[in-house]
């Protein structure tokens, strides 16, 4: 029998912690054992075509944008992220909706309240 160790430290509120594609990296189990800085900070993803995007047009998010429509941005619907999104049943479209719904602060503490890095799909 396997114990599996849970994360008891609690989830910060921060809109800082919101990734430019919805994500919130505050929940993420990376981020909270000091392995990532969150997509803002994490200079080392210059690979990321979306996080480019955004801090070249001065976005938060995806959620700024009003240049494309999220569905067919080819940078948003990339290889990489139908990957993630399948493995972790993730719907950064709903994110990202959910951000234009809310707010970014509201959805920082929706997101971290309910210990979620992502809605899932």
């Amino acid at each position: 029998m396997t114990i599996q160790k849970t994360e008891t430290k609690e989830i910060p509120i921060d809109k800082s912690l919101i990734a430019y594609c919805g994500l919130y990296c505050g929940a993420c189990r990376a981020y909270r054992k000091g392995k990532c800085p969150g997509c803002q900070k994490n200079t080392k993803a210059s690979w990321c075509k979306v996080r480019l995007c955004c801090i070249e047009n001065n976005y938060l998010s995806c959620a700024d944008c009003a240049k494309t429509e999220l569905k067919a941005c080819k940078k948003f619907n990339n290889p990489v992220s139908k990957i993630f999104a399948l493995v972790f049943r993730s719907d950064r479209n709903a994110c990202i909706a959910r951000i234009k719904e809310v707010g970014y602060e509201v959805y920082a503490e929706e997101m971290a309240k309910n210990k979620m890095q992502t809605i899932k799909k």
